[in-house]
């Protein structure tokens, strides 16, 4: 039987049970096993940590375990992600194409207002969101652990709050994504680029006061929804403020 004690640091704690929190915990197992199989054992996705060190020395997810080790398991930030390939010196290595699970189809909406490439479906199945995760390089956002622990998964992250304006601050803090805003440029329904559109073409669409009021407008290069600066504009600007507040106050 082998045995290591490992910690958990800053907000991993909040994915343990609420008694293994914030304390090294003594693990017991038998045979050859991986750290990634370790960490994984104890609920937290790979995709979570960030950084692995095993006895005072760095280690990748391959690392097989020896009885006596004493590990430290550091969150994922972009400024200690030294597993997942997505950062260097902080930066994303990667453009920030993102897939999400069934659950989450707010959140997908608001990044899209914000100018990211969210893919999303009500309906995909947990094989097809894995392999498009793969197949097209995007990072899964999801609240099912048990799929961002499946060994194909590389880029992910597990998404905490059921608010999805909080989603999006995690989002943001999790990627680094504060400079990275396009607002106003993705199609809110079908995550399609947005471009400028001559009001006098499309005024046969419009509402007699979106007509009188609203100047500027956007057409879907997809559906063809046409979008002007109405209430989620409106909400949009309010949201930013709060993300550049956060990051001012060093939390993103």
């Amino acid at each position: 039987m082998y045995e290591v004690n490992i910690s958990f640091l800053d907000e991993l704690n909040d994915l343990l049970p609420k008694k293994k929190r914030a304390q090294e915990l003594s693990v017991s197992f038998k045979g050859n096993q991986s750290i990634k199989h370790i960490i994984e054992s104890l609920g937290i996705p790979h995709t979570e940590a960030g950084l692995l060190i095993v006895n005072e020395q760095s280690v990748d997810f391959n690392y097989l375990v020896q009885s006596g080790d004493v590990i430290l398991v550091y969150p994922a930030r972009p400024e200690l992600d030294r597993l997942s390939g997505l950062f260097r010196d902080g930066k994303l290595t990667i453009e920030p194409h993102f897939i999400l699970d069934n659950h989450l189809g707010k959140l997908a909406a608001y990044l899209r207002m914000f100018g990211f490439d969210a893919a999303y479906r009500n309906d995909y199945q947990d094989d097809e969101l894995a392999h498009v995760t793969v197949d097209r390089n995007r990072i899964l956002l999801t609240r099912d652990r048990q799929l961002l622990m499946r060994k194909i998964i590389r880029y992910g992250y597990l998404i905490r709050s059921l608010d999805p304006e909080n989603q999006v601050l995690e989002i943001f803090r999790r990627f680094g994504l504060i400079g990275q805003m396009t607002p106003f440029h993705r199609c809110l329904r079908c995550n399609s680029p947005l471009s400028p559109i001559q009001k006098e073409s499309i005024l046969h669409r419009l509402q007699p006061l979106t007509k009188k009021y609203f100047q500027e407008f956007h057409i879907c290069s997809g559906c063809q929804q046409v979008y002007w600066k109405g209430s989620h504009y409106e909400r949009m600007e309010r949201l930013i403020k709060r993300l550049v507040a956060a990051s001012n106050n060093g939390g993103l």
